[in-house]
């Protein structure tokens, strides 16, 4: 088995898979500032999951907590985010030429020509882009996360907003 860590500032998970790359187990924690303590979490609830007698073959390491992960566990393999966003997508659709993510810090867009990272860019003007600044909005209206999504994606009239122009004009 295989066993995959990706500790971002809002969530770290933890995935396992066989040799042919099927799931067998995964854990999804809220990192809250704790990313050794999710690490050990997600550790344990993918161990409930997995028969004691299986070896761990290889362990991969990502996100922005990748090199902690890597202490911690002694990773084979660590990472960047754009190289396994487009190595996981590329699985998924094989044409894929543009992905977009937004991550706890940070938003990427990454761009492909059959099959290679040729360009990316990540904002960095203001948070406003931000899975945790996402994360924060949908606590304060009494959301979960998932919640906020399901209803971005109810909505009927699309709104314009230049958030990059809104974070330029209130830095001081």
């Amino acid at each position: 088995m295989y066993l995959g860590i990706d500790v971002g500032s809002v969530s770290t998970n933890v995935a396992v898979t066989d040799e042919a790359m099927q799931v067998l187990a995964t854990a999804y924690l809220p990192t809250q500032g704790q990313p050794i303590a999710a690490i050990q979490q997600g550790l344990k609830e993918v161990a409930a999951v997995i028969s004691r007698s299986a070896i761990v073959c290889g362990v991969g390491a990502t996100g922005s907590g990748r090199m902690l992960a890597q202490a911690l566990v002694g990773a084979d393999g660590v990472k960047n985010e754009i190289t396994a966003h487009a190595t996981a997508t590329l699985r998924a659709v094989p044409d894929v030429r543009t992905i977009i993510e937004i991550g706890g810090q940070d938003s990427k867009i990454i761009v492909l020509n059959h099959g290679v990272v040729t360009d990316f860019a990540m904002n960095t003007v203001c948070a406003a882009g931000t899975g945790s600044f996402l994360d924060r909005q949908a606590s304060r209206l009494g959301l979960a996360i998932a919640e906020l999504g399901q209803l971005a994606l109810q909505a009927t009239k699309p709104t314009r907003l230049r958030v990059g122009v809104r974070c330029l004009q209130n830095r001081t």
